[in-house]
């Protein structure tokens, strides 16, 4: 199939220029003006809008098995709502059980997967250590395309990673030339915090954020890294929600350590009264960890963004409907943790951050698909548009709004924590594998067009000695 994007600007991280793109095979074939164009070329006019790659969301839980239930969103209608939103690609996340076997916990998660819409990968999570996790790691990276592992320092006694599994698998990841990724937030005081809410008769959403102050980030963060800087292997915070976290990242960034950071739309535009709204399907519809903060926090969140100390945005998109939060109507601790926004991440970010001078075209292409294809080792492929590129792209019209809600959402689920909010700034057309998969209201995906895609590893991360020893920096390769 021969589709010619015609009359746009084209949109990258470094550059924009007006140029039309020609794509054949799902790939680039051609960007600039007076291409040679086949006759039985199918043609998208992008007159007026913007020619951007699709976004690249890094943080996404669907179909999770997570607090006794299971996330509202499937793979599928997951895919779907993302690419209707812009986005046409996205990573998200394995999750062994205590003591669950890594590689039978990624091969169910392949499975549900077949279904998806549009282009994904996995982090795969370390919640436990002993050799055959060791082993499993290095089959995953060798064998599976995966660069990634994740690790929850919250949720104690469950999938918590403590100190001693961050080592075992912080040094495991550097021997594999793979990036440690990290949900910071100190899991024992998280716990210590929410018996002592509940001795008080603090039941409701308001005890959420109180059980998870920032100090609680902020210190798993500065732990994390310090750990990280110890055996000289890069790690990437996700969600990072906080200035305490934040300063964190850029003390490390500033002493030359390879550290990356997450900001999630909703922490940049969501502040902590929504806890105290007296409606308790309201408040607890956000209950998700890290909590959102109060207004001094997002203004922290911005600054890290415009000055490249935070590198990407993300969703955390885990959807619970209404029944499944009341679970714990009577116990905070009990609320499934879990908002979503994967639809909506690219507009949000627009609207706030390109209309509002905080983000020019260009940084808001770096922090929505660039950085993180860069981060993850799939640039160019993903992340830009160029020849050679998997065409995915988004033909954005700056001109057109549209105002969120659930009821006119793609998401599975009953509430969104945008609602009400007009947006300027839409895609108005959907690219997804060199075909149109939405276009202004009418979504074309289909179940199982989606690609599991390969995420080589990096070269090994040396120290500062071994790098002195043989005189070059690393680089990445593919295996």
């Amino acid at each position: 199939m021969t589709l010619l994007v015609r009359g746009g600007t084209v949109v990258n991280a470094d550059r924009s220029r007006r140029a039309d793109v020609l794509i054949e095979g799902g790939k680039i074939v051609a960007v600039g003006e007076k291409l040679d164009v086949p006759a039985k070329a199918e043609t998208v006019d992008a007159g007026g809008c913007y020619v951007m790659p699709g976004g690249i969301d890094p943080h996404t839980h669907m179909e999770l098995p997570f607090m006794g239930t299971v996330a509202s969103e499937d793979f599928f209608s997951g895919t779907t709502a993302a690419a209707c939103g812009g986005t046409t690609m996205i990573i998200d996340f394995v999750i062994p059980g205590p003591k669950e076997d890594v590689m039978d916990a990624y091969r169910k998660w392949r499975g549900w997967s077949e279904k998806a819409a549009a282009d994904y990968s996995f982090h795969v999570a370390i919640t436990w250590w002993d050799e055959s996790v060791r082993k499993a790691m290095g089959t995953l990276t060798q064998d599976h395309g995966v660069n990634s592992f994740k690790h929850f320092m919250a949720y104690k006694g469950a999938i918590m990673a403590d100190d001693e599994i961050l080592v075992n698998s912080f040094t495991r990841a550097r021997e594999l030339g793979a990036i440690c990724t990290v949900h910071a937030e100190n899991g024992e005081l998280v716990f210590h915090l929410q018996r002592e809410l509940l001795k008080k008769g603090i039941t409701g959403p308001e005890g959420h954020p109180l059980s998870r102050p920032p100090e609680v980030e902020g210190e798993a963060a500065d732990r994390a890294i310090r750990i990280a800087q110890v055996l000289d292997v890069p790690v990437y915070l996700v969600h990072t929600s906080c200035e305490d976290s934040l300063k964190a990242i850029t003390r490390a960034r500033l002493e030359g350590q390879r550290v990356f950071g997450e900001a999630l739309a909703g922490h940049l535009l969501i502040d902590d009264s929504v806890y105290r709204n007296p409606d308790w399907n309201f408040a607890g519809h956000h209950v998700m960890s890290p909590p959102f903060r109060p207004k001094n926090h997002q203004e922290a969140l911005w600054r890290g963004l415009q000055s490249g100390m935070l590198q990407t945005t993300a969703t955390d998109h885990c959807c619970f409907c209404t029944d499944q939060k009341r679970a714990g109507f009577t116990d905070f601790t009990k609320i499934p943790n879990g908002t979503g926004g994967v639809e909506d991440r690219m507009h949000v970010l627009w609207h706030h951050g390109v209309n509002s001078g905080r983000l020019t075209m260009n940084e808001f292409v770096a922090v929505t698909s660039a950085n993180a294809a860069k981060i993850f080792n799939i640039y160019p492929r993903k992340g830009a548009i160029e020849v050679g590129a998997d065409a995915d792209l988004v033909v954005w019209d700056p001109e057109k709004s549209r105002t969120i809600s659930k009821d006119t959402h793609h998401q599975k689920i009953d509430f969104n924590i945008f609602e009400g909010m007009t947006v300027k700034g839409i895609n108005v057309v959907t690219v997804s594998q060199g075909k149109v998969v939405y276009k202004e209201g009418d979504v074309r995906t289909r179940k199982g067009a989606g690609r599991y895609v390969d995420r080589p590893t990096f070269a090994p991360y040396y120290g500062a000695m071994e790098k002195l020893h043989r005189g070059k920096e690393p680089v990445a390769v593919k295996r």
